[in-house]
């Protein structure tokens, strides 16, 4: 007992007063928290007003995120009361809002959880501010302040519906302890008159409230006055902004401290290790700002080659076939140019204005004509290739900010996945996106000139020729392939978080991820930078390689959650092995990046070829080969692995700074990630379903299905048309639709999918289909009924493409009703079409309940395969067997009544109708006898919008009107 105890402990947190009269340091001993006075190492130093800050602005978080969350999911809900609704009581009051409705309660519980924190520190420091020795007055307010702390915890986590009567034992003990807390701040306020000043006025206003808002109160409960609840409602938000409020006064004290975690033994000094670059024990705002410049200039690289695939496909897809224009994806080479000394050596001197340059692909949302919105894309990529190709090379002497650079790049690949998770799977600042669909292009722009004109001001003058006395003695042609590999398997998985997600997709009941689970794939590719940051003499190895092997082994051979732990394992590495891979490269000289963007073409093809391969030639080749597609990632980068190690840029070394470089920005790209990492955790939480969704005609229990083939969300002028196919799904008022030509999950498509924005917005389930992996052109459910199982099927297709098919069971008003959504092979492939005709039928045959069947056949009818579909061996109806004038879209059903049929025109969204079919639950199936719209139930009418001209370019046509049957 007579030795130091705890003698071993390093770590001492220390309070030290700002004030110029207070120059010592209190240092509070982690064991037995005495005072000592002990000198070491500062590791961390925080004024005490940020701990009022960041209790501020979490529990505002806390009640102004429930009341936006409320208001946008649940508004006449929320103001719904015992006595009145919407629209005498227009506003929710707090309890309402914060109550036992999800998500708005989680979103309020989530962030008071995280105000606990800096609730208990600023008490604390509140109490270290005014204890006096003589005094227990600042003893009795901290402890009142810890108790109101803790009754705080307790009416938020036992809510009414839990537990009623303690509900209110922790409201009014906490109410009671405001007033202690709030006379006892003001008695012990230190003499600072700004600070006192505010504390009067807020404590004046939150008691003050108090009348008006008992008033209203009575008023409401006891006379029952209309509308007096929703003035209640203001009077006590008010409450809450001013108690939040009063306690934030204590930033203008708290100034005079400075928190700091002193290391009083040197173990935390990390001089020469790589993991003390990570994080700074001081910061700069010019250096954070530099940093946010370098990381958007990357996500601008990722947001336009992504883009230059989707404006490519757009071609194709018109002219069914190549186009020519195709050749606009060699854009990447551009990095050749830089072999010539000459034009090396103007390129990195005048990199600024070639990044400028590049941002024509960030101006294409102006060019009208997509054939020179094309071109405008395929320049700025070809600038923005050259630019960071040459910053690379430029820097290649310069260790720290080479790595710097590449940290940028990745973690823009990052912030550019993130905005896609923001905007449902579109990047803001695409060339197919504007004002008008939710595109962001304007202020897109904007941050992008200002980015390259700050991240541009210190590169390298570095012109000279390349160093061949210490050139690596492996080929660059070894590793441009480990290049390759990188970009591709960047590009085509972690572009978008949801793409290996769909991957493993099986349909329901869910057994793996969902799309608001991308946040995992965001995550992990955050995890990979920091270990290639931190351990880079590990991160490019032959272990990790074998690690992203067995990632891309298990991805592409499993579904579910296992199959997405491969995911999440190749995430990691693949970004982990940015850094040190591209800084091996950088060794062979420019033309390292022109071959490797060329391989990465080579392969970004291939990508199109394993599903396209019935309009391309030589696909039958690579037919349905994701699995060799996969197999040669990663074995480029292993050519990439093979090269590093064979010039020795697999060896540990310090991570030094070069003579007269500035100093390390490395804490400040962490800073940025985590950052980034936090906005996409809040995403995915406001993305996460609320599975509550309610049909259109519930009364009626009427089913109003679709067949839409939405030409894969591009329409007729290059734009976007998710917006578009939204307003119409929603003025038909459909319950469930089936979406053909769906799968987005590609390079050439901009790694899309348009589901996850419809579903959210029209709130619907939505079964995806088959995934990226089992190459169709795409499937896909949505439905306001539960989803009670589905199954996805790819039937025979021996010499044309796959055709994919959902069979999904509904619970339809408590009745189950099965739907199929399928794709039948082309025109020019009959015997494909004769075999999934003959398949369908006997899948449908086989159901036992009510079934409907929303499809692209390409057929006749009464003719050929139309016999097989309708009749006997398939047991289906067809809607409406009078329609002679059909070809691709047809309804059948068995089992359920139809009662109503429409064709509506599509207007420039896509290159065909949508169509439109009534059913009754519960009701046998009727006869073909039709009937004139009044003597037809209004629940059971069609939108009378579309008469006529119709709406925005839609009407029903064919027939002009809906047809209504018996």
């Amino acid at each position: 007992m007579d030795g130091p105890r705890n003698a071993d402990l390093p770590i001492l947190i220390t309070i030290v007063p700002r004030r110029e009269n207070l120059t010592s340091s209190l240092i509070l001993d982690s064991a037995w928290m005495a005072p000592k006075f002990r000198e070491g190492n500062a590791v961390v130093a925080l004024s005490g007003k940020w701990i009022s800050w960041a209790h501020t602005f979490v529990a505002y978080s806390a009640f102004l995120g429930a009341l936006v969350v409320g208001l946008s999911l649940h508004y006449q809900k929320i103001v719904q009361n015992e006595y009145y609704g919407y629209p005498q009581e227009w506003f929710p009051s707090v309890s309402s809002t914060i109550g036992d409705r999800y998500p708005e309660r989680a979103v309020f519980q989530f962030f008071i959880a995280m105000t606990s924190g800096p609730r208990f520190v600023l008490v604390f420091l509140w109490y270290v501010l005014t204890a006096r020795p003589d005094s227990t007055l600042p003893k009795i307010v901290a402890g009142v302040g810890l108790f109101r702390t803790l009754s705080c915890g307790g009416w938020t986590y036992v809510t009414s519906t839990d537990d009623h009567g303690w509900h209110d034992i922790f409201m009014i003990s906490y109410l009671v302890a405001t007033l202690p807390w709030t006379l006892g701040c003001l008695s012990l306020s230190p003499h600072n008159a700004k600070a006192v000043r505010y504390r009067k006025i807020l404590a004046g206003s939150f008691f003050g409230t108090l009348v008006p808002l008992i008033y209203y109160f009575i008023q409401h409960k006891v006379h029952k006055v209309p509308g007096a609840y929703t003035t209640y409602a203001f009077f006590e938000w008010a409450l809450i902004l001013f108690d939040v409020g009063f306690d934030a006064v204590t930033a203008l004290d708290f100034d005079a401290f400075e928190l700091v975690i002193r290391d009083v033994k040197g173990s935390s000094r990390g001089k020469d290790k790589p993991i003390g670059n990570v994080l700074a024990s001081d910061f700069s705002w010019t250096e954070f700002l530099d940093t946010s410049a370098d990381v958007y200039n990357g996500y601008v690289f990722w947001s336009m080659l992504t883009s230059l695939g989707l404006t490519v496909w757009y071609f194709p897809l018109w002219h069914m076939g190549i186009s020519g224009y195709e050749v606009m994806v060699m854009s990447t080479v551009s990095p050749f140019l830089l072999v010539k000394a000459s034009v090396r050596s103007f390129v990195v001197k005048n990199v600024r204005y070639v990044h400028v340059l590049s941002l024509s692909g960030l101006l294409a949302y102006l060019v009208r004509t997509p054939e020179y919105r094309l071109f405008s894309v395929g320049f700025g990529v070809s600038m923005s290739c050259l630019a960071w190709s040459a910053t690379w090379y430029a820097e290649r002497t310069q260790q720290s900010r080479l790595e710097s650079r590449i940290l940028a790049w990745s973690i823009g690949l990052v912030l550019s996945s993130v905005a896609k998770f923001a905007l449902y799977t579109n990047n803001p600042i695409w060339p197919i996106m504007h004002a008008e669909n939710g595109g962001w292009n304007n202020l897109g722009l904007i941050l992008a000139i200002a980015a390259v004109l700050r991240s541009t001001k210190t590169v390298t003058d570095n012109r000279g020729g390349i160093d061949r006395a210490n050139r690596p003695q492996a080929s660059p042609f070894l590793a441009s392939f480990g290049l390759a590999g990188l970009f591709f398997g960047m590009h085509s998985l972690l572009s978008d978080s949801s793409t290996m997600v769909l991957w493993v997709w099986e349909g329901f009941p869910v057994r793996g991820p969902i799309a608001a689970n991308g946040i995992l794939t965001i995550a992990a590719m955050g995890l990979g930078i920091l270990i290639g940051t931190i351990f880079q003499s590990t991160a490019l190895s032959w272990v990790n390689l074998l690690l992203a092997g067995i990632g891309a082994f298990i991805l592409t051979s499993f579904h579910n959650w296992f199959g997405y732990m491969g995911a999440l394992l190749l995430a990691i590495n693949l970004m982990a092995a940015a850094t040190p891979l591209i800084t091996s490269s950088v060794r062979h000289g420019p033309v390292t990046f022109g071959l490797g963007f060329l391989i990465y073409n080579v392969m970004v093809l291939a990508h199109v070829w394993v599903v396209a391969y019935a309009f391309v030639p030589g696909g039958p080749i690579l037919r349905e080969h994701t699995d060799w597609l996969m197999t040669a990632t990663i074995m480029s980068l292993a050519a990439g692995v093979y090269a590093a190690s064979s010039d020795g840029s697999i060896k540990k070394r310090p991570m030094q700074p070069a003579k007269n470089a500035p100093r390390k920005s490395t804490p400040y790209y962490t800073y940025v990630l985590l950052f980034i990492e936090l906005i996409a955790l809040a995403i995915s939480y406001l993305r996460f379903p609320t599975n509550d969704y309610v049909p259109y005609h519930r009364d009626e229990k009427v089913i109003t299905v679709g067949i839409w083939t939405i030409h894969f969300s591009l329409d007729n002028d290059m734009w976007s048309s998710e917006r578009r196919m939204r307003d119409l799904i929603k003025e038909l008022e459909i319950d469930v639709i089936g979406l053909l030509e769906s799968d987005l999950q590609r390079i050439i498509m901009g790694n899309r999918d348009t589901t996850q924005y419809l579903a959210e917005d029209l709130g619907m389930y939505v079964d995806y289909g088959p995934g990226p992996n089992k190459h169709t052109w795409g499937s896909a459910l949505l439905s306001k009924f539960p989803i009670v199982n589905s199954t996805h099927h790819l039937l025979p297709s021996p010499v044309g493409e796959l055709a994919p098919a959902i069979h999904a069971t509904l619970d339809a008003y408590g009745e189950l009703v099965d739907v199929v959504v399928f794709h039948s092979g082309q025109e020019e492939d009959p015997e494909d079409r004769r075999l999934q005709s003959e398949y369908l039928a006997d899948l449908m045959r086989a159901v036992p309940r009510p079934l409907i069947l929303l499809s692209y056949l390409v057929i006749t009818p009464n003719e050929g395969n139309y016999k097989t579909y309708v009749g006997q061996r398939s047991g289906m109806k067809d809607i409406d067997p009078s329609d002679w004038d059909r070809w691709c879209e047809y309804i059948l059903y068995k089992g359920i009544r139809r009662s109503g049929y429409a064709r509506v025109s599509r207007s420039t969204i896509t290159d065909t109708e949508l169509q439109v079919g009534k059913f009754v639950v519960g009701q046998p199936e009727g006869s073909n006898e039709q009937v004139n719209e009044d003597q037809v139930p209004e629940g059971l009418r069609f939108p009378s919008m579309f008469r006529g001209h119709g709406r925005r370019d839609h009407r029903y046509h064919v027939f002009d009107e809906p047809r209504y049957f018996v």
